[in-house]
């Protein structure tokens, strides 16, 4: 009796030991060094130093390419849009035990997003708003997207937000800027 017990709650313990160790959100920057469209992967050497395999499926984003829209509006089966290895990357991706699932890369390159450098002098997750002071004094406001609003809470922890020296990376459109990745300055 002792034993169906315990075994009973080890077994209701199962799936939230489960959830716990899978879709881990997180991002992460660097290089392209592969993309093998036949097996569905990207690797990045990151800028950490660590290499990552991404498997990706066809709701891959993919952010900050020049050609993107052109690419999208003729059809192409580029399912990376000009990001090609060699391109500076961030990855948006969940972890599932070892799998790694990348969901967006935004080309973070010279041909890929805006980027501002500067100072947080407030960030508010609610609203998904970060405002930056830059080198000259101007505070830029950025809407950010879901995955920077997950990803910035990261390695930006509370009580340095005031002082976090980042560069955001960004898209404009009609005058409003939506940063997609947010890196703190080592």
């Amino acid at each position: 009796m002792i034993r169906k017990a315990i075994l009973v709650a080890a077994l209701a313990l199962c799936p939230v030991l489960v959830y716990a160790a899978q879709d881990v959100a997180t991002g992460v920057d660097g290089t392209v060094k592969k993309i093998d469209a036949g097996t569905k992967t990207v690797v990045v050497d990151a800028s950490d130093g660590t290499e990552h395999t991404f498997h990706y499926t066809g709701d891959l984003v993919v952010h900050g390419s020049k050609d993107a829209a052109k690419d999208t509006a003729k059809g192409t089966d580029d399912a990376f849009h000009g990001v090609k290895e060699g391109s500076k990357v961030a990855v948006h991706y969940t972890a599932d035990g070892g799998k790694e699932t990348a969901h967006e890369i935004d080309n973070i390159g010279d041909d890929g997003l805006k980027a501002t450098e500067g100072t947080i002098t407030h960030i508010d997750r609610g609203t998904k708003t970060v405002a930056v002071k830059t080198a000259d004094g101007t505070v830029e406001t950025f809407r950010m997207s879901g995955h920077a609003a997950a990803d910035t809470g990261k390695d930006i922890g509370a009580g340095a937000d005031k002082t976090a020296k980042v560069t955001v990376y960004y898209t404009e459109d009609a005058g409003k800027k939506t940063a997609h990745f947010i890196r703190k300055a080592f």
